[in-house]
């Protein structure tokens, strides 16, 4: 009995001493990148690409509506062969305004592409700062304080992110 005691007392001794030399640190990777003037270049280069393509699209949705109003204006008047005509070219039309839609603003859209070509390669320099810092610096877990990383507690002292920017800023 003594020995299993003593040695689930050694075992608890380990692993609190393996816990405590671990060195853990967290960024905010959002903050990182929002300090950095390139970053910031990127999101209104995207801004304005997403703000002209909502325009387009709001151009072709008014096309629609103006078709719809002059369907409904005209209805009386249309021979049911008209009216289906009408209406098929109205559903066309709106089809096609979704998939603009979808192409420009969906997953794997325009939009998304774009922010792939602009961000990724300003995000890929952070995480290899990031990375390059924690090897330097000795730790063994860095977690992001920005995503949903599940971190519900941390304490200050951890937080690693202004010293990433002043690597960055560094070059």
């Amino acid at each position: 009995m003594i020995k299993r005691i003593a040695s689930t007392a050694l075992l608890m001794l380990g692993l609190i001493a393996f816990a405590q030399a671990q060195r853990i640190a967290y960024v905010d990777v959002t903050a990182v990148l929002e300090s950095l003037p390139e970053y910031q270049k990127a999101q209104e280069q995207l801004d304005k690409v997403a703000t002209a393509w909502r325009q387009e699209i709001a151009q072709e949705q008014d096309k629609v509506k103006g078709m719809y109003s002059k369907f409904q204006a005209e209805q009386v008047l249309l021979s049911e062969e008209m009216k289906k005509t009408r209406e098929e070219e109205i559903m066309t039309k709106e089809k096609e305004v979704r998939e603009m839609q979808r192409q420009k603003f969906g997953p794997e859209g325009g939009l998304f592409k774009k922010r792939e070509e602009l961000v990724k390669p300003i995000q890929d320099k952070v995480y290899g700062t990031i990375e390059r810092f924690a090897q330097d610096k000795g730790f063994e877990f860095i977690f992001d304080k920005g995503s949903a990383s599940g971190m519900l507690y941390a304490d200050k002292k951890n937080d690693k992110t202004e010293d990433i920017k002043a690597i960055l800023k560094r070059g």
